[in-house]
């Protein structure tokens, strides 16, 4: 990636004739360290679930908002709940994204008590200003460790790590193109799958807005288009970037495939592994570590606010070059404020917890088998979409999931397209076997699966 590397020096040469290039520089906030001086050490890990995993998958809603609910959803014959029938209570949670229930961990709740108590929420502002602090560097050494990338940017969310990303990636070729708009062959050549999410959507349009790159949208996962697309464009600065597990749909991009057109058209890779960051992988390293294709990717987008179970965003660079150019040119870091401490401070304990307690990866993979076990449903991940079609049938679904004590939404538009709502399931690995059996029980009652209805037609003919 000779090319790019170039370009992103360039670029970063242009700022700094023109005095705008930023650094952050983390403020020393100091909480009583461990002996070791390793803020890890003394963390508690365990070697299974315990009671207050159980937290992460069981809510309770008040019965006024059980009833308004249940009242707002689609039911056959427009049934209502009666004034009289008692509603309510709790619920099995398979719609989060708590994907390992590290939210609920005691070295996470320890962790960000113990930041609260000693340090408040820490100074209040951008990273840029005075938002940054040791906390933050610590958790960005440890999100690079992870993803093996040389550096990495925390943001406040998943969705503005993209942002920030996509539009410091746009500002290249207006830095390039000095004191004008580029040209064509001078704008990027955004690649992006079909069903990418929502903030990448978004980071490209502002990238277009700005006059700063081209965008070729190729079918999902179809890397025979993508290929054709790739051949027939004279731009130079060329990049696809794709969700690495997509978040309606449960399946994976085919990174390897990925990977081969990379080498063959000399693309910049970016890929957002919010969804598996931690769930795959032997150490929890995503995607690329399954594939041992970590080298490939040239930058990884991510979250914490799925399996970590806490809140932010991280964009995990090659090279310390890529984050100095975001950090300067990266409109939705330049103007957030910075995750508050505590959250820092337990992000970086359930990065650590999810590291050592392996344990955790292989429950939500079990669970993954226990539903294809007694559905034989083709699902490939903990997210488990079962599409039913019209708006009305999904939401008469989700109301008869909810009255069965099962938390699970009716996806619609605009989140999906039209006649493809969807009843959009998650496991965890705070669920049990016991949990998936249930929930395939109460899902029969909307759903046939392809396992129950070969039940079905051997006890007829018996």
């Amino acid at each position: 990636m000779a090319s790019w590397d170039h370009w992103v020096e360039a670029a970063l040469s242009r700022l700094a004739s023109k005095k705008l290039l930023r650094s952050i520089r983390p403020i020393s906030v100091h909480s009583p360290p461990p002996p070791s001086g390793d803020p890890s050490e003394g963390l508690e890990t365990f070697d299974g679930p315990r009671h207050w995993d159980r937290s992460a998958v069981e809510v309770e809603i008040e019965e006024p908002t059980f009833r308004e609910w249940l009242n707002e959803l689609t039911s056959p014959g427009g049934e209502s709940i009666g004034k009289d029938e008692k509603v309510g209570g709790k619920l099995l949670l398979f719609s989060g994204n708590d994907y390992l229930g590290l939210s609920s961990h005691p070295a996470v709740r320890k962790a960000a008590a113990k930041a609260a108590q000693d340090l408040g929420m820490g100074p209040r502002g951008s990273a840029l200003v005075c938002g940054y602090t040791n906390y933050h560097r610590l958790l960005e050494a440890s999100l690079a460790d992870l993803k093996k990338k040389e550096d990495c940017l925390l943001c406040p969310t998943g969705f503005a790590a993209n942002m920030a990303f996509l539009s410091a990636l746009g500002s290249v070729s207006s830095l390039l193109a000095v004191g004008r708009k580029p040209s064509m062959d001078e704008r990027l050549a955004i690649f992006s799958d079909a069903l990418n999410h929502a903030s990448i959507i978004d980071g490209i349009r502002l990238a277009e807005r700005q006059q700063e790159a081209e965008v070729f949208v190729y079918r999902h996962c179809d890397m025979s288009h993508l290929n054709a697309l790739l051949s027939c464009c004279k731009m130079e600065k060329k990049i696809v970037i794709t969700d690495s597990l997509f978040s309606m749909d449960g399946d994976f991009a085919p990174i390897t495939k990925l990977v081969e057109l990379r080498k063959k058209h000399g693309f910049l890779l970016a890929i957002d592994d919010a969804h598996a960051t931690l769930v795959c992988g032997e150490n929890g390293g995503g995607v690329p570590e399954v594939h041992e294709c970590e080298n490939d990717v040239d930058i990884c987008i991510g979250t914490l606010s799925k399996a970590a179970g806490c809140q932010g965003g991280f964009i995990a660079c090659s090279s310390n070059k890529w984050k100095q150019l975001i950090q300067s040119r990266g409109r939705s870091f330049i103007f957030s404020t910075s995750i508050p401490v505590p959250i820092a401070a337990a992000a970086h304990a359930a990065v650590t917890v999810a590291r050592k307690e392996k344990w955790r990866r292989i429950a939500v993979w079990s669970r993954v088998h226990d539903f294809y076990s007694l559905t034989q449903l083709n699902i490939t991940s903990p997210i488990i979409s079962l599409i039913i079609g019209s708006e009305e049938a999904a939401l008469s679904a989700s109301r008869h999931m909810l009255k069965s004590g099962f938390h699970v939404t009716a996806i619609r538009p605009p989140t999906v397209p039209p006649n493809s709502c969807r009843l959009r399931i998650t496991v965890s690995a705070a669920h049990s076997s016991e949990d998936i059996r249930r929930l395939v029980a109460a899902l029969s009652g909307c759903i046939r699966f392809p396992a129950l209805e070969q039940n079905y037609q051997i006890a007829s003919k018996i």
